[in-house]
């Protein structure tokens, strides 16, 4: 019988957690540890039964942080199903993560949603902005409005990540945000597992602002019928 790697995951997970939250870890470092934590937390939502094995082992926060994340990531799978083909996007390098956090800021002021809730969207549609393409209802830009929407809540580029957060946060307002940001995000995708996906990414933005330097350098995975999964790197362009 081979050995358990529950043990092994969990070292791994308490080593990337840790360096994500650090503030004396070099910038250098966070594109690895980015790319890791979500490598590490994305085989825990294929595996139940390893994550349970995993999350026994894990301290306090750690395990809360990590626990929350898989919830996220299993929310997303029932969420969209696999594809028998991969889409008609363009990968693309988003813009530096400080750049990101000012238009996300810019837009709280202007409109009370919280910073956090912009990213946690601009990750979940988008991977903050590396897709580019629409999505297989019609949706475009960084924060995938359908041009209906923009053409009501949007001003200037929707493809452009400053015009869209603001948008979005605009849109996010008119519906409710912030006293009722569930019935916000609701509003923006109608599904319960949207919504919760999104909090929780939030929630811990906001709880450990270090957070976002994780989420941030997470890559575009797509899931293929018959289990595969493709990470679609900067460059990378199916026309």
């Amino acid at each position: 019988m081979p050995p358990d790697p529950a043990a092994g995951v969990a070292t791994k997970l308490q080593t990337v957690e840790t360096g994500i939250g650090d503030p004396a870890t070099p910038a250098s470092q966070l594109p690895n540890l980015g790319e890791a934590q979500q490598d590490l937390e994305a085989a825990l939502v294929e595996d139940a039964g390893l994550y349970s094995r995993v999350s026994a082992l894990l301290p306090e926060p750690v395990r809360s942080a990590v626990a929350s994340d898989v919830t996220a990531g299993v929310d997303l799978e029932r969420l969209t199903p696999p594809r028998p083909t991969l889409p008609p996007w363009h990968i693309v390098a988003p813009a530096p993560a400080d750049e990101l956090q000012r238009d996300y800021r810019e837009a709280e002021a202007a409109f009370g949603v919280p910073w956090a809730y912009l990213a946690a969207i601009h990750l979940v549609e988008t991977r903050m902005g590396r897709i580019r393409g629409p999505s297989t209802a019609g949706a475009q830009g960084p924060m995938q409005f359908l041009p209906s929407t923009w053409a009501r809540y949007g001003q200037g580029d929707i493809n452009s990540d400053h015009d869209s957060i603001l948008a979005a946060a605009r849109y996010l307002h008119a519906n409710g945000a912030p006293a009722d940001m569930a019935g916000a995000l609701y509003h923006y995708n109608h599904s319960a597992l949207y919504v919760d996906a999104v909090s929780r990414y939030a929630r811990r933005m906001l709880a450990d602002p270090r957070a976002y330097l994780g989420y941030y350098h997470w890559q575009v995975r797509y899931r293929l019928t018959g289990g595969r999964v493709v990470v679609l790197p900067v460059g990378w362009h199916n026309p």
